[in-house]
C-alpha cells in the first residue's frame, strides 16, 4: 500500500507540473503537435480540457484525416470550429480527398469573422469569390491546382489579376463578371477551355490558348471609344484560338472586333468553330462585314444564333458589296440557325437571304421580327428568298394580320 501511495503521488506531482506550466509554454507545445494529437491533451488535466479551443493557429493535414467509417474530414473541421474560442489567426486546410464547394465557403465566412490573418487551402480546385476586394499578400504564389476561377463584382488591382491568372497553371475555366480595376485583359493561360467574361476593358489579348473550346464575351460599349489604333483585332484574336468550338459574342465585342478593317476571311480558318451566337448591329457596316468574314471563317459551322442590334438608320449602300463578293460561300454543315429582333433593314434580309442560298443542309431557320410592325413586311420578303437546302423550314415567330 505504501508503494501504491508513493507511486500515485508521483504520477500526481508529474500532473501537477503539466498542469502548471505556464499558458505560453502550454500553447507552445500544442503549436508543434498535429491538432488531431493536440485534441487528446484534453484528458491530462481541467486545465488543459479547454486549451485547444483557444489556438490561434490550426493546421488540418494529411495526419487529420479521418479513419472511423462515416467520417469525414468536414465534420473534423467543423467540430473544432464550434468549439473554438476567440481569434483565429491561421487556418491551414491540405487536402488529398475533395472538399465540397458549399462547405469551402461556409468555412471562409466562418473565418472571416474570426480576425483570420492567414487562410491557406492547398490543392483547391475550385474558387468563386463574389462583391469583394480581392488583394493577395504579396508573397502569394496562385494555387497550383486551381482549375475554375469564378469572380463575380470584383474589385481588384490591374496586375493583380493578372498574376493571380498566370499562378494558376492548371486553369481549365475562367469566369470574370462585372470586375472593376480590369482595363486591359491579357489571358495567358494554356490549359484553359472555357472563358467568360462580362464588363468592359479597353484592350484584350489573349495568348497560349491553344486549348480554348467555349469562349463567352458581352462588352460595355463605353469601353470602345478606348481602343487603341491598332491593326484589326479579328485577326489578332482569333489566331490564337485553333480549337475553339463555341463561341458567344454579345453586346458591342463585334464592333471591338471590327476595330480597322476587317479582311473578307482570316488566313486560318476556324476548322473546330460550330456554334455561333453573335449580337450584331446592322445599322454598321464595319460590324456587318466582320460578322460576314467570321461566319466565311467557320467551314464546320452546324448552329448560328443572331441578335439583330438597330441603333441609327439603314447603312444600305455601305453593305451592299459583300453579298456579290460571297456568292460562292458554302456552309455546307449548318443545319439551324435563329435570328431575332429583326427590324426589317436591308442587310438584315440580306443576312437571310445570303444564309438560306448557302447552306445546302440547313433544316431550320427561325426569325423573329422586332415588333409587329415589321411582321407583315418580313415575311413577303422571307417567303420570295431561295433556299439551297430542300428541306429547309423557316418558322416565323412575328404575327400574321
Amino acid at each position: 500500500m505504501r508503494k501504491l501511495s508513493e507511486s500515485s503521488l508521483k504520477r500526481n506531482m508529474e500532473l501537477d507540473r503539466i498542469t502548471n506550466l505556464p499558458s505560453d509554454v502550454s500553447e507552445q507545445i500544442l503549436s508543434f503537435l498535429p491538432i488531431k494529437e493536440a485534441v487528446k491533451t484534453s484528458v491530462l488535466s481541467s486545465k488543459w480540457r479547454y486549451k485547444t479551443a483557444t489556438l490561434p493557429h490550426l493546421v488540418f493535414d494529411n495526419q487529420c484525416f479521418p479513419t472511423k467509417p462515416f467520417t469525414t474530414l468536414e465534420h473534423i473541421v467543423d467540430q473544432v470550429l464550434v468549439l473554438h474560442v476567440g481569434p483565429i489567426h491561421t487556418f491551414k486546410l491540405v487536402r488529398e480527398v475533395p472538399i465540397a464547394t458549399g462547405h469551402i465557403v461556409r468555412l471562409i465566412l466562418h473565418l472571416s469573422r474570426n480576425a483570420i490573418k492567414e487562410f491557406i487551402l492547398d490543392d483547391l480546385v475550385s474558387l468563386t469569390l463574389y462583391n469583394c476586394l480581392l488583394k493577395p499578400p504579396s508573397t502569394f504564389k496562385g494555387f497550383r491546382s486551381l482549375k475554375n476561377l469564378c469572380l463575380r463584382e470584383v474589385t481588384s488591382a490591374q496586375d493583380v489579376l493578372q498574376a493571380l491568372i498566370d499562378c494558376c497553371s492548371l486553369l481549365e475555366r475562367l469566369t470574370l463578371r462585372t470586375c472593376s480595376g480590369i482595363s486591359h485583359l491579357k489571358i495567358n493561360a494554356p490549359k484553359l477551355q472555357f472563358f467568360d467574361f462580362a464588363g468592359s476593358f479597353e484592350n484584350l489579348n489573349l495568348e497560349n490558348m491553344l486549348n480554348l473550346v467555349e469562349i463567352f464575351i458581352d462588352l460595355d460599349c463605353d469601353s470602345i471609344r478606348l481602343v487603341p489604333n491598332s491593326s484589326t483585332h479579328l485577326v489578332k484574336f482569333f489566331v490564337h484560338l485553333p480549337l475553339v468550338r463555341r463561341i458567344t459574342i454579345q453586346n458591342d465585342f463585334l464592333q471591338y472586333l471590327a476595330e480597322r478593317a476587317s479582311p473578307e476571311k482570316l488566313s486560318k480558318p476556324c476548322l473546330c468553330l460550330n456554334f455561333i451566337s453573335i449580337t450584331i448591329g446592322f445599322c454598321y457596316a464595319d460590324e456587318v462585314l466582320t460578322a460576314v468574314c467570321l461566319l466565311g471563317s467557320a467551314p464546320a459551322l452546324q448552329e448560328l444564333k443572331i441578335q439583330a442590334s438597330v441603333y441609327g438608320e439603314d447603312s444600305e449602300q455601305e453593305v451592299n458589296s459583300w453579298y456579290d463578293d460571297n456568292q460562292n460561300c458554302q456552309f455546307n454543315q449548318l443545319r439551324l440557325v435563329t435570328i431575332t429582333n429583326v427590324s426589317g433593314f436591308k442587310a438584315e434580309l440580306d443576312i437571310i437571304r445570303f444564309l438560306l442560298s448557302c447552306s445546302p443542309v440547313l433544316e431550320r431557320m427561325t426569325v423573329e421580327p422586332a415588333s409587329d410592325v415589321v411582321s407583315s413586311k418580313l415575311l413577303k420578303e422571307l417567303v420570295q428568298f431561295s433556299r439551297a437546302s430542300p428541306h429547309a423550314e423557316i418558322i416565323y415567330l412575328g404575327t400574321l394580320e
